[in-house]
C-alpha cells in the first residue's frame, strides 16, 4: 500500500484512548527531533508529521499510517 502523504494545513484525525483525535497538520518531519519532550525518529525515508491537536492545542507527531484525512 502507497504511503499517505500530508501538507501543512490538512485535517486529519488519529486514534487516541479516548477515541479518535483530530487536529491540523504543521509540518512533515523528516530528522530526528523533539515534541513535547518525546523523541521523534523521523527520516526521509521514514516521516512523520507535527500537528497540532484541535482539543488541548498542543502539538503531536504521528507516522503518516496512524493518520486518516479528514474533510475540512
Amino acid at each position: 500500500m502507497a504511503e499517505q502523504e500530508f501538507h501543512p494545513g490538512d485535517h486529519v484525525s488519529w486514534a487516541s484512548h479516548s477515541g479518535r483525535a483530530h487536529g491540523v497538520v504543521k509540518e512533515k518531519l523528516i530528522d530526528r527531533t523533539h515534541v513535547r519532550g518525546h523523541a521523534v525518529n523521523a527520516s526521509p525515508e521514514e516521516p512523520q508529521y507535527r500537528i497540532r491537536n484541535d482539543d488541548s492545542g498542543r502539538d503531536v507527531a504521528h507516522r503518516p499510517e496512524a493518520l486518516r484525512r479528514e474533510p475540512k
